[in-house]
C-alpha cells in the first residue's frame, strides 16, 4: 500500500459513491458548489418570472428590435424592394422643418403640462390634506376627470371651445361683450387650448399622488420642527418638501414621458391642425405610417424611445441625489 492510498481526503474533495463501483473523490470547489446551490434555490423564482419575461420579450423587446432594423431601410408600400440605407431616415427626421416643428410642439406640451399640473396639484393636495369640511367630496370631484377616456375629453372640450354659437366659452365671452375666439382654429392658440384640457383632466391624478406622499410623512417631524421654533414656511421647506421628493419623482418623470407621447387628445381635438400647428412626434409618426413610409416612421419611434430613456435616466439620477441629500 502506498502513501497516496492511505492519505486522508483533502477538504476540497467530496466522497462520491457510484452504484456498482468504489467511492471516488470529486474535485468540485466550494465556490462552484455554492453557486450550484444558489441556482437551485433561485430556480422556482426564475420559473415564476419566466412567463412575464416571455410576454415582455414578445411584445416589447422583439418589436423594438424589429423597429430599429426597419428604421435603417427604405421599406414602404410604394415599392416591394427593400434597401438598406443606414441612417438616412434619422437624418431626414432631424432636418425636416415639419418634423422639427412636431418635436418642438411635443417638448412644449410636455414641459408646460407638467409645470402647470404640479403648480395646481400640490397646493390643492396641501389644502385637502388639512381637516377641512367635505374634503373627501372635493378629492373625488378633482380626481373624477382622470378616469375619463382621453378621446371623450377631447370631443367634449372641442364643443366647449367651439367657435360656433353653441361653444360654451365663446357664449360666455359674448355675454361679457367680447367677440368670438377661434380657440382651435388659430395656430397661436390651438396648442395652448389642448394643454388646458389636459391640465384639467390630469391635475387630479397628480393631486392624489401628493396626498398619498403627505400621509407618509411622520407627524413627529412637524412637532420637532415646532419645538425648534420653525414656522409654517420653514416646516414646509424642511419637512414637507423632502418628504415629497418621491412624489415629485413620479409626477415629473411620468408626466414628461406621457407629454412627449401625446397623440389621442391632438387627434380628437385638432387632428394636428390648423396646418401643422399642433402636430407632435407621434401624430407625425402615425401620418408617415399611413402614407406607407414605414422606414421613416420607424425612425421616429426609435428616436422617441431614446429621448424618453435619456430624460427618464437623467431625472431619476437627479432625484436620487436629492433623496440622498435630504435622507
Amino acid at each position: 500500500m502506498t502513501h497516496a492510498d492511505t492519505a486522508p481526503p483533502r477538504p476540497d474533495d467530496r466522497i462520491v459513491v457510484r452504484a456498482g463501483g468504489p467511492a471516488s473523490r470529486s474535485t468540485e470547489s466550494p465556490r462552484r458548489s455554492r453557486r450550484r446551490g444558489s441556482l437551485r434555490a433561485g430556480l422556482p423564482y426564475i420559473l415564476m418570472v419566466a412567463p412575464a419575461m416571455a410576454v415582455f420579450a414578445v411584445f416589447f423587446i422583439i418589436p423594438v428590435l424589429r423597429t430599429a432594423v426597419l428604421s435603417l431601410t427604405d421599406q414602404s408600400n410604394h415599392s416591394r424592394e427593400v434597401t438598406f440605407i443606414g441612417l438616412e431616415n434619422y437624418v431626414e427626421a432631424l432636418t425636416d422643418p415639419q418634423i422639427l416643428a412636431g418635436i418642438q410642439h411635443s417638448l412644449t406640451y410636455a414641459v408646460v403640462v407638467v409645470v402647470v399640473q404640479n403648480a395646481i396639484a400640490l397646493p390643492v393636495a396641501l389644502l385637502l390634506h388639512a381637516r377641512i369640511p367635505f374634503r373627501g367630496g372635493f378629492r373625488t370631484i378633482f380626481f373624477g376627470p382622470a378616469v375619463l377616456s382621453v378621446l371623450v375629453v377631447g370631443y367634449l372640450w372641442s364643443y366647449i371651445f367651439s367657435s360656433n354659437d353653441y361653444g360654451l366659452v365663446n357664449t360666455v365671452l359674448r355675454t361679457l361683450g367680447f367677440e368670438n375666439v377661434n380657440w382651435l382654429g388659430d395656430p397661436d392658440l390651438a396648442l395652448g387650448t389642448i394643454i388646458v384640457t389636459q391640465v384639467w383632466q390630469w391635475f387630479g391624478y397628480q393631486m392624489i399622488i401628493y396626498l398619498a406622499a403627505l400621509q407618509t410623512i411622520n407627524e413627529d417631524l412637524y412637532e420637532a420642527a415646532a419645538l425648534d421654533g420653525a414656522g409654517r414656511w420653514r416646516s414646509f421647506r424642511t419637512v414637507t418638501l423632502p418628504g415629497l421628493i418621491p412624489a415629485f419623482q413620479i409626477t415629473i418623470v411620468t408626466g414628461l414621458i406621457a407629454g412627449l407621447k401625446v397623440f389621442d387628445i391632438v387627434i380628437s381635438m385638432t387632428n394636428g391642425g390648423p396646418g401643422y400647428a399642433t402636430e407632435t412626434v407621434l401624430t407625425l409618426m402615425y401620418r408617415k405610417f399611413s402614407e406607407g413610409n414605414y422606414g421613416l416612421a420607424a425612425s421616429f419611434g426609435v428616436l422617441f424611445l431614446l429621448v424618453s430613456l435619456l430624460i427618464g435616466g437623467v431625472l431619476l439620477r437627479v432625484f436620487r441625489r436629492l433623496e440622498a441629500t435630504y435622507s
